[in-house]
This record gives structure tokens, sequence and C-alpha cells, in this order.
């Protein structure tokens, strides 16, 4: 694929998968949360430009850093989004203010990760920008997936940073 179909796939991913975060809905803690991730993760790592060819060590240290934003990432978007359990035993989840302030500081780091590639000329590919996207939603559904499972079948909301014990409510579609 090309960089430009990259960057679209990259676009349309989180404009869906930020849509569906700020909406409640119920969690689906089968095997299937991290197919979307290995998905994303083996379409960047099929393009060749990955790594720039003219420099050896300057694209490693961005992939690097970019990997580890979008894990950091998914880490705090997970910890920040609320997981409850519904009187009907269903475990729920919804991204609250705080989880949005984490997009944004992700979005701020990644802007700065190529920022800083871009000033000694070294080539960055939007697959790298995939390959990031695709840790993020990792780290995010395997730490929200192990949050419903310890949550059990209690029937009070699981705290996220920032928020204050307000109750939650089921949106209804």
């Amino acid at each position: 694929m090309s960089g430009l179909d990259n960057a679209l796939m990259v676009v349309a991913v989180v404009a869906i998968v930020i849509v569906r975060q700020f909406r409640a809905r119920a969690i689906d803690t089968d095997l299937r949360w991290w197919l979307l991730p290995v998905i994303l993760a083996v379409v960047a790592l099929r393009e060749p430009g990955i790594l720039d060819t003219h420099h050896r060590a300057g694209p490693a240290v961005l992939l690097a850093m970019e990997l580890l934003t979008g894990l950091a990432t998914g880490a705090g978007w997970a910890w920040t989004t609320r997981v409850w359990t519904a009187a009907d035993g269903v475990v729920w989840t919804k991204s609250t203010k705080a989880s949005a302030a984490v997009w944004i500081g992700g979005i701020v780091l990644r802007v700065g990760v190529f920022a800083v590639g871009s000033a000694p000329g070294v080539r960055q590919d939007s697959a790298a920008l995939l390959l990031g996207l695709a840790g993020t939603l990792l780290v995010r559904d395997g730490i929200l997936v192990w949050r419903a499972q310890c949550l059990g079948a209690t029937s009070r909301p699981a705290p996220a940073y920032g928020d204050h014990n307000r109750p939650a409510w089921k949106e209804r579609v």
C-alpha cells in the first residue's frame, strides 16, 4: 500500500475507534480483541520503507520512539477509561475526558517524533505511524480486557483517573 493509503487507513481507524470509545458499550472479553491491532501491524510490517535505507540508526530510533509513544498512549487510555458491571453482569466501558487528554498528548508526542526526525532529513514512512497505532490499540484492549475480567460480578463502577465516582449510564443506540 502507498503512504497515502496507510495515512487514510490510520485516519479511518482512529475516527472509528474514538467515536466508539466515547459511547458506553459492552466490552468483549473473548480472544478477538487483539485481531484489529494484529491486522494493522501486519499491514505496517509488510511495507518495505518502514526504515529509511539512507540512514541506519535514525529511523530505528524514531520507530522505537513511535512504538513507545503508542504503548504509553494505549496504557494511559486504558487506565483512564471507566469500566463497570451492570446489574445483569455485563461489563461496560466508556472513555472519559482524561482519555481524551491522553489521546491529545499522544498526538502531540507523535508530532514531536516526526519533527525530531524531519530536522536532520530522516524520511519517515506512514507505516511507522500505523505500527504505533497497532501498539496503542493492542495495549489498550489488553488492559481493558484484563480490567473487565478482574472486575468480576461487582456492581460498582471501577473508577478511572479523574473520575469522581459519578454514576455511569448505558447509552442506547
